[in-house]
């Protein structure tokens, strides 16, 4: 399993395109809507808009390197036949989709440490040094969750699909969890969605940090809750998968 492990992480790394917009991307996308901003906090909020965006775009790139590169990559290993080659390997189900989050994690690590650094040398984003560990810590462990869902849609969705399966879902959680605008500044219906879902729990790890306290029980247990359902939901359809082949 490490061996594949090594291998995931070095094709992700060839991959420029990926790299753009799953490193460069959200932290350009920070500078575009926290460049110009302020320091009066937001509307029903402690947190700025470079505290905020910070936390919000750390676990957007996060997100699109764990989902979206996760989803699609398997999708065409099923087409190309590599999927079926590493079955006839000792590599057992469980590992195959172990390695496939713990390689995709190790990638979104440089998203978020980017938007941080860009963070705190261009808008000046001033923190104690546990609060940085602790959001840096606690986004790239939050990723997994994504992780384990872009396994799910990759062996849900087929290789022509998969890309708006995935893009529709990925913004669609985006949204609602609330990475683009603040949650205060949406309707309260979409705020009582938002509180279940597994975007909001995420992004509200870094935010409670960043106003000085620990992440609240109710939001990890919701992110591992979802975790467990996404893994589970992985090895179920790769298991499914595999009797077909």
């Amino acid at each position: 399993m490490t061996t594949l492990i090594k291998l995931e992480i070095v094709r992700a790394l060839r991959n420029k395109k990926f790299l753009f917009f799953s490193v460069i991307y959200p932290a350009a996308l920070y500078l575009l809507i926290a460049g110009g901003a302020d320091d009066k906090p937001l509307p029903g909020m402690q947190l700025n808009m470079p505290l905020y965006y910070m936390v919000s775009m750390a676990a957007f790139g996060a997100m699109t390197a764990v989902l979206l590169g996760n989803s699609e990559r398997i999708a065409k290993e099923r087409e190309s036949g590599w999927v079926r080659q590493l079955r006839l390997t000792a590599l057992p189900g469980r590992g195959y989709v172990a390695a496939k989050i713990a390689s995709a994690a190790v990638v979104s690590l440089p998203s978020i440490l980017l938007v941080m650094i860009v963070a705190a040398a261009v808008k000046g984003v001033r923190l104690d040094a546990w609060q940085w560990i602790a959001i840096a810590v606690g986004t790239w462990l939050g990723s997994f969750v994504f992780a384990a869902l872009g396994v799910a849609i990759g062996y849900l969705a087929t290789g022509d699909a998969v890309r708006p399966i995935s893009m529709l879902l990925f913004f669609a959680l985006a949204f609602l969890g609330g990475l683009w605008m603040p949650m205060t500044l949406l309707p309260q219906w979409v705020q009582n969605i938002s509180e279940w879902l597994p975007t909001h729990a995420y992004a509200a790890l870094g935010a409670a940090v960043e106003v000085g306290t620990a992440p609240h029980v109710k939001d990890m247990a919701i992110l591992a809750g979802y975790l467990l359902i996404f893994a589970g939901g992985a090895a179920w359809l790769y298991r499914k998968d595999t009797r077909k082949a």
